[in-house]
């Protein structure tokens, strides 16, 4: 798993500050979220809301029962929803900064 700090510290240290991205930001546009485990199974599904009223998802599971984890699972599920904002967030900011050219 990534190291968001580390890696905004060496962005810093480096002074690397063009227009660019951030936790923080990412951050900033979930407004809720939502959580699902669908009975008899460890698949754990979350959603997050976002500032613009769109939704992501993100999912997690096990293959063995014996190690499912309702706690866990709901980390890894939103983690992999949280990723998906990026990419959109990214896509957003490269087509500003087309349109600012």
């Amino acid at each position: 798993m990534l190291d968001e700090k580390a890696v905004e510290a060496e962005i810093d240290n480096k002074g690397l500050n063009a227009p660019r991205l951030t936790p923080k930001l990412i951050d900033s546009k979930i407004v809720g979220e939502q959580y699902h485990i669908f009975s008899g199974t460890t698949l754990t599904v979350c959603v997050l809301h976002l500032v613009n009223g769109f939704t992501v998802t993100g999912e997690s599971a096990c293959a063995s029962p014996e190690n499912f984890d309702a706690g866990i699972g709901r980390k890894i599920a939103r983690d992999n929803a949280r990723e998906k904002i990026w990419q959109f967030e990214g896509y957003l900011l490269k087509q500003h900064l087309l349109e600012a050219q």
